[in-house]
């Protein structure tokens, strides 16, 4: 493999509700404001994934899909563990979960995700190393999985090219 092979990187921009695993190395970004993205590493294969998801669980009335955090990451840690990884292995950093004071009612969604996050991680055995969590300011992140590298970008205001930046790039 060539120096400049060695140093490129599968790109990625996670949506709302999608998780995100790859054995080669690789740059996840994600746009957050109460949503919580929770990135996994192994330590021992170097290989990650992240996840992003709106909301701490489903109602009894809504289809369980991975927008919310009791699918979410227990779907990332499945799908790592598919990869090779062993719980053992497995560390988190959890971002996001920011305070919308524009919902009305929302009753601190946030908080909320935050909280079920930690719970979920713990119950699964896996060590939380790292958080950006909670505040009123909306966050950029950019993950890299085989570093366990994270990058946070807060903003007061979030801009359409946030939530789009590689493909606005190819476009351009």
């Amino acid at each position: 493999m060539s120096m400049n092979n060695a140093l490129e990187v599968y790109r990625y921009h996670l949506e709302a509700g999608g998780v995100f695993v790859c054995p080669e190395p690789a740059m996840v970004s994600a746009v957050l404001g109460t949503c919580v993205a929770v990135c996994l590493h192994d330590r021992r294969l170097k290989i990650g994934g992240m996840n992003h998801f709106l909301y701490p669980k489903a109602k009894a009335f809504t289809r369980p899909t991975a927008e919310y955090a009791t699918v979410s990451i227990p779907a990332l840690i499945r799908m790592l563990q598919k990869q090779g990884s062993r719980l053992e292995d497995l560390e988190a950093q959890i971002f996001g979960g920011g305070d919308n004071i524009s919902l009305v009612g929302g009753g601190n969604i946030g908080y909320k995700n935050v909280k079920i996050a930690r719970k979920l991680l713990k119950k699964s055995g896996v060590k939380v190393v790292s958080e950006d969590v909670g505040g009123l300011k909306g966050r950029r992140l950019i993950f890299h999985t085989s570093t366990n590298e994270a990058l946070i970008m807060k903003t007061s205001r979030v801009r359409r090219g946030d939530y789009y930046p590689y493909r606005q790039r190819l476009s351009s």
